[in-house]
């Protein structure tokens, strides 16, 4: 049973990843109809809290129906942190999570993110201030290392638990490394091997279909898995993959009305957060994700990212679902 102090999440919680531009209200509405476990807010600045910047003061949106969630935050300044994760506390998520892992430039190069894997010290330090200042549980998530000499996180796991964290999600690939080439979990699974280590440990990085999900649990012994852009556009991923836990098949991908139906929501949910213009706007990047592999899709992708009012999207939705009703589709 995961617990990440009282939260319980269950046998094998399946993680909804903090994706920045993404991982916004409206998306996590869909996937935790999808079966998310514990989902978290898109990664927080704490220069833009402590500054009341309306990007990231939004950021700080959450609902009940979404729970358990945590606020994700980075930054390079330990003061920061700290006031920052007093604030993102104010808004009662039910934990803190810690962004050492995000590799692009604008944030490493701030001395955040995964910057923090070259000064193992300054991460102690930090994580250890912020679960001084809140009462919610803190959590981590970071990579493997910098860099294929730096490859740093069995000593990185045992620090953080030591000071407080109370559980710790490991994308399997290096700072330099970014997205490129296969996760490596050999590492996040040594980390679990560990006879000190008693936090939950979460594997993250090339879980794409629930097949590989299975092999993983079993191969690395993690306590659940962390899923990021699997999901986007295919929020069923993680009820996929707890129907292959139970019985052992993967069920019939959703069909074009389901798919319809979830894009729906989401851009409904997208327009109520944002407003018509910036909630139609932002919905364009989704749905080339939900229609996927549909066959001669281009002309209502096309349309669709060019409407610019809901009701022109969902006369377009309910074309797509009208020209593909009998279409049979594969996983």
């Amino acid at each position: 049973m995961a617990k990440i102090g009282n939260i319980d999440l269950g046998d094998f919680p399946l993680l909804l990843a903090p994706m920045e531009d993404v991982s916004d209200p409206p998306f996590r509405a869909v996937c935790k109809e999808g079966g998310a476990d514990l989902m978290y807010t898109e990664f927080i600045s704490s220069e833009g809290l402590i500054r009341d910047a309306a990007k990231s003061r939004q950021k700080l949106d959450i609902f009940e129906y979404e729970r358990p969630i945590g606020i994700q935050l980075f930054g390079g300044d330990i003061g920061n942190m700290v006031e920052s994760a007093k604030i993102a506390t104010e808004v009662n998520p039910d934990l803190i999570d810690i962004n050492y892992g995000c590799p692009v430039k604008a944030v490493a190069c701030r001395g955040a993110g995964a910057a923090l894997l070259q000064d193992i010290p300054k991460m102690v330090k930090m994580t250890e201030e912020i679960v001084k200042c809140t009462h919610l549980p803190v959590t981590v998530k970071t990579r493997l290392g910098w860099d294929d000499n730096t490859k740093n996180i069995l000593e990185v796991a045992e620090r953080l638990q030591d000071i407080g964290i109370k559980a710790l999600t490991v994308h399997g690939r290096t700072r330099v490394q970014m997205y490129k080439g296969s996760a490596d979990w050999t590492l996040i699974g040594k980390i679990k091997e560990n006879p000190r280590m008693h936090i939950p440990i979460f594997g993250n990085g090339d879980i794409d279909s629930p097949q590989k999900a299975v092999e993983y649990k079993n191969r690395y012994g993690v306590d659940g898995i962390m899923i990021g852009r699997a999901a986007i556009g295919y929020p069923w991923i993680f009820n996929e993959i707890k129907h292959y836990l139970k019985h052992g098949v993967r069920p019939s991908p959703p069909e074009i009305s389901e798919r319809v139906r979830a894009a729906r929501k989401h851009l409904e949910f997208s327009i109520q957060w944002k407003g018509d213009r910036l909630g139609i706007f932002e919905m364009r990047k989704h749905y080339t994700n939900y229609f996927r592999g549909i066959p001669e899709f281009k002309p209502f992708r096309i349309r669709l990212v060019e409407a610019n009012s809901f009701e022109e999207v969902i006369t377009i939705l309910d074309e797509v679902t009208g020209h593909y009703s009998n279409v049979l589709l594969s996983a």
